[in-house]
């Protein structure tokens, strides 16, 4: 069976303006070379602040910083950053925002480990892929990141503290404590690294994004089980939206039904066959 899970084109829910790519009046997100970090809030936030889901690659602090200034203006701070877990793509610029910002940190207390300086990831495995990106793993930051000052763990009861109306959704495989973020109203899905729209094992497919339904990031996921549990879950609810952090943004049925062919068949085209 194909690893491949076509995603049609027309199915794209965002579009480019001023280099941000906008899903809908209260969402967007900013691609930081090789992963995506979203901007939850409207323009007219005002002091309402708004919310930084994931922080990116090192390094991509001032990026970050001039989307949100693009999107809300340069006197709005943040009012929370969330994270969907604390991979070196996802809070490469958390520690300098952190300082920066001084707002509360929000993520799942199995991922406090790895965001108050306590422990390294599992090192990831570059055997896996066959692409550049899983060839170069062995290089990656492991961590930990020191926020601790200002980290908190997210509501026990399932609410995003900062982001009224979403729910968290305990979605681990790729990491212990990964979530994702769902908004039943209009059933959105910020999916982390749960699946993602991209190949992501493939530096040329990642410059070029083609669209595609994929599981997570083969290189660094070391529970596949939990990671195969995670999509079914996901699926189930049927989203009209998907925003991953590697990809590009998909809506409506095509999406739905990729992401349907991701969780039934995802031992066959997810799961690395030499995986360790």
């Amino acid at each position: 069976m194909s690893n491949q899970i076509p995603l049609d084109a027309s199915a794209q829910a965002d579009h480019v303006e001023n280099g941000l790519h906008i899903v809908g009046p209260d969402l967007a997100f900013v691609r930081l070379t090789i992963v995506n970090a979203v901007l939850y809030g409207t323009p007219e936030a005002g002091d309402r602040g708004w919310v930084l889901i994931d922080a990116g690659i090192p390094g991509s602090g001032e990026a970050i910083t001039q989307a949100a200034a693009k999107r809300f203006g340069h006197a709005i701070l943040p009012k929370a950053i969330v994270l969907t877990h604390g991979h070196f793509d996802h809070v490469g610029a958390l520690e300098n925002l952190a300082s920066r910002w001084e707002v509360p940190i929000y993520a799942h207390p199995a991922e406090r480990p790895y965001l108050d300086g306590t422990s390294s990831y599992p090192a990831p495995d570059p055997s896996v892929g066959g692409g550049m990106m899983a060839r170069a793993a062995s290089l990656y930051p492991r961590g930990p990141v020191n926020v601790g000052s200002y980290l908190h763990d997210l509501d026990p009861t399932g609410e995003v503290q900062p982001m009224p109306g979403w729910r968290w959704l305990h979605t681990p495989g790729h990491t212990p404590g990964h979530v994702s973020l769902w908004r039943p109203a209009d059933r959105t899905l910020i999916t982390g690294d749960a699946f993602i729209t991209t190949n992501q094992e493939s530096a040329y497919d990642v410059i070029r994004q083609k669209p595609e339904m994929h599981g997570p990031p083969q290189y660094y996921t070391p529970d596949w089980e939990s990671a195969r549990r995670s999509v079914q879950q996901l699926a189930q609810l049927e989203p009209e939206v998907a925003i991953t952090m590697h990809g590009l943004a998909f809506r409506g049925p095509d999406m739905r039904s990729a992401l349907t062919a991701l969780a039934r068949d995802f031992d066959q085209v997810a799961v690395p066959e030499n995986a360790r």
